[in-house]
């Protein structure tokens, strides 16, 4: 297991999140390479699946026996940025019992387990296991086109269980997101004669005023009893020219945390309608289409004898404890599976505070734990 998590990680896999950043070391194609070269020595059925040039989704299967249902196994081959990293970011190093290195933890750990059981199912071919789908999927970490591919494809699972690092708990809830631009025009003009133009930035500022409040009064809405109320952020900004040219545009991007019973798209509207009643005529603005729709998982919890039952006993036999249960307020893969009718729940080794930090981390036995707890889910679920 050591071996293979320290090939992930040597293997860069950044996502770009949406800078025009190329060349060696961005997307995710040298790890799908090394992927399809590991499902291929396994003997196993795969798919290599193009969901945008250089970015594709591998698809593995192995075939119970005797099993009557399948589980789908979900993991993200890339990471985000390297950006203000202070240790060499694809260099993977143990110490402590811990590895160190870019998607350690954020989800190389959860895949290099995944693959583990995975393999183990196909070498010892329990007799009433589940069957499982391995999806290694493209781009999780900026818009989740892998997912979403995945999620529109035929379905090919029963239940699905996706690699993020939750400590092993189980997550079943957590928060979706939409993400937009919001421009304002102006007219140009030399800075010297302000007076002649119109100022696009100023006219941001408005908006941006009208989003602050918007945003406050998100916070004292009605909240989800697990993962709170929803909220709006403006995470950029940019605008004009030059310092000495009054700017003509302004353009700001806007993420807005969705909890369960609201949808991207409504979610938007909102927004543009209270705007328009706060500014009226006063600030010209357009929206640009999102370019993340990213829906809320809210997997229900409550058949004592049902399959999360199952999912939670298995983890607990290979853990030596009782996973929690409970909600995050941050997206994943599940949320566009989930979507599709496919019973989806968030489990994998790691902690959310070592990912994307300068010196990302994960604790090897509780990789090696979860090679058992995924392992003991197929079992279960067969």
């Amino acid at each position: 297991m050591t071996r293979l998590l320290s090939d992930l990680v040597a293997i860069p896999s950044v996502n770009p999140m949406g800078r025009p950043l190329q060349g060696k070391g961005f997307l995710e194609g040298g790890m799908s390479d090394y992927l399809e070269n590991w499902f291929r020595s396994l003997g196993v059925p795969y798919e290599r699946r193009t969901v945008a040039p250089g970015r594709d989704n591998l698809i593995a299967r192995y075939e119970s026996p005797r099993g009557r249902k399948t589980v789908l196994f979900d993991a993200h081959q890339d990471t985000v940025p390297t950006d203000g990293m202070t240790i060499p970011p694809f260099v993977p190093e143990i110490r402590d019992g811990r590895l160190y290195g870019r998607g350690s933890c954020d989800v190389k750990g959860g895949m290099a387990a995944m693959l583990e059981a995975f393999a183990r199912l196909v070498k010892e071919r329990p007799a009433d296991s589940a069957s499982v789908v391995m999806a290694c999927t493209v781009d999780e970490e900026f818009t989740h086109i892998g997912s979403s591919q995945l999620a529109a494809s035929p379905r090919m699972a029963d239940y699905a269980i996706v690699a993020e690092p939750t400590r092993l708990n189980i997550v079943h809830r957590h928060k979706g997101a939409v993400r937009w631009k919001i421009r304002t025009r102006g007219v140009a003009c030399h800075s010297s004669t302000p007076q002649l133009g119109v100022n696009a930035i100023y006219r941001m500022g408005e908006l941006l005023g009208a989003l602050a409040d918007y945003a406050d009064m998100l916070s004292r809405a009605t909240p989800d009893p697990i993962l709170g109320p929803p909220s709006l952020s403006v995470g950029r900004i940019e605008g004009g020219l030059s310092v000495n040219v009054v700017p003509d545009w302004c353009e700001i991007e806007v993420d807005r945390r969705i909890i369960p019973g609201e949808t991207p798209t409504n979610c938007v509207q909102r927004v543009q309608t209270y705007l328009h009643d706060r500014l009226g005529e006063s600030v010209i603005w357009e929206f640009f289409p999102p370019w993340v729709n990213m829906p809320p998982l809210a997997q229900e919890v409550s058949d004592e004898g049902g399959w999360v039952a199952q999912v939670r006993a298995a983890v607990g036999e290979a853990s030596g404890r009782i996973p929690e249960l409970g909600g995050v307020p941050y997206g994943t893969d599940a949320g566009p599976l989930g979507q599709s009718g496919l019973p989806c729940l968030v489990i994998g080794p790691g902690d959310i505070a070592q990912a994307h930090t300068k010196d990302e981390w994960i604790e090897l036995d509780q990789v090696q734990t979860a090679v058992e707890a995924y392992y003991r889910i197929a079992l279960a679920l067969g």
